[in-house]
């Protein structure tokens, strides 16, 4: 068995297993293309894969509050003379 790409349009929306003999539809308008590791859902496939990871959300507002309360918290411990361990023990990392 090798690993398949399923490419709609130049994107890649599946990969699968298939030992390329056997019968198999994977639905009109879809190429199978041998994948490499550069093969990921979501990539694009112009005669080679690409994949750019896509960019990671802003944080809320609300997730900047909590890392700055985490972040004085963090502080007023060492200021109480904690060490790193003991500190990761207390905030769960």
């Amino acid at each position: 068995m090798k690993k398949y790409a399923h490419v709609e349009d130049g994107v890649v929306t599946n990969v699968s297993l298939w030992d390329g003999v056997s019968e198999f539809d994977p639905g009109e308008g879809v190429t199978l293309v041998l994948a490499n590791d550069d093969a990921i859902i979501g990539g694009t496939y112009d005669g080679e894969f690409h994949y750019v990871a896509p960019t990671p959300p802003e944080p809320t507002p609300e997730e900047v509050a909590a890392a700055e309360t985490k972040s004085s918290a963090i502080e007023k411990l060492k200021a109480l003379g904690l060490n790193d361990a003991e500190i990761a023990s207390i905030t769960g990392g």
